[in-house]
């Protein structure tokens, strides 16, 4: 008597399109790589279960690790498409997921493994690197205040100092946008010391000089140009009136105001198909 096939249901969503993503990046084979597990640890590799949570954080718009098991269970065989057989529902438990976050939780593997993703994604897209913008932003959150936490009060650029900030240095590939590198400070950090990190970080993923920076006047130290003019790089960022007196620039355009020098009129194509003159 023949049996008869056992058909299960399964919501696949955006699924398949977020891991084969993650697949082409080698996210899962770079974090096996650079984020070694103790030998207790037991079921799917570190890398298979935070590329799941990857997907079930994209996805769903949620981070919280106790929904991500109930909704691995919801579509286990989806998963197993692109993990393996093996996958079970009490690997993405949410003891297992803060275990993942303590392996993830160090600086230099990180930056390893970070510079070797930006190095394929790179290959990936076939992408000649010219220009890298610098810039840096704040979060703010009510969570409380530890003397070691990343949130911590500091200079708000949402003029809300009542509330404590992580800060976040961000390297991107011009004008594409795509993270280069990424580094998260606790939030009374100043701005001025971490392009120099950051310019590293990108010169270690690209391994090539001739690029240009850009970013605003927080980047024009003595010290940031000097490092990148040391590195055979260019930089593009404004002055600030410390660095440039009023005497100075008026100096510097006395050929444009005696007519000796012509202004370059500068246009921006906008998405509706207007063009606009932003500058001269």
């Amino acid at each position: 008597m023949d049996t008869e096939p056992i058909i299960t249901n399964e919501r696949v969503d955006d699924i398949p399109v977020l891991l084969t993503q993650l697949e082409r990046m080698g996210v899962k084979q770079l974090l096996d790589k650079h984020f070694s597990t103790h030998g207790n640890w037991q079921g799917e590799s570190l890398g298979s279960i935070a590329i799941i949570w990857l997907t079930h954080i994209l996805s769903q718009a949620d981070h919280r690790l106790n929904y991500v098991q109930g909704w691995v269970a919801k579509r286990l065989e989806t998963l197993k498409m692109f993990v393996g057989e093996n996958l079970e529902e009490l690997d993405l438990t949410d003891d297992r997921l803060q275990s993942l976050l303590r392996y993830l939780n160090s600086d230099d593997n990180w930056k390893q493994f970070e510079a070797e993703l930006s190095g394929n994604m790179i290959q990936v897209y076939d992408l000649n690197p010219e220009k890298v913008r610098l810039d840096s932003t704040a979060a703010s959150s009510n969570c409380g205040v530890k003397s070691s936490g990343l949130f911590q009060f500091g200079h708000s650029k949402d003029h809300r100092p009542d509330l404590a900030q992580v800060k976040i240095m961000l390297s991107t590939l011009d004008p594409l946008g795509m993270p280069i590198a990424t580094e998260i400070l606790s939030g009374n950090k100043a701005d001025d010391p971490l392009y120099i990190p950051a310019i590293n970080q990108v010169r270690s993923t690209f391994d090539k000089s001739g690029l240009l920076y850009i970013g605003d006047c927080k980047m024009a130290s003595i010290a940031t140009r000097t490092h990148i003019a040391m590195g055979e790089d260019f930089y593009l960022c404004p002055l600030s009136a410390k660095q440039m007196t009023q005497e100075e620039i008026g100096q510097y355009l006395q050929a444009v105001w005696d007519g000796e020098q012509q202004l370059t009129t500068i246009d921006y194509d906008y998405a509706d198909g207007k063009n606009k003159n932003i500058a001269l």
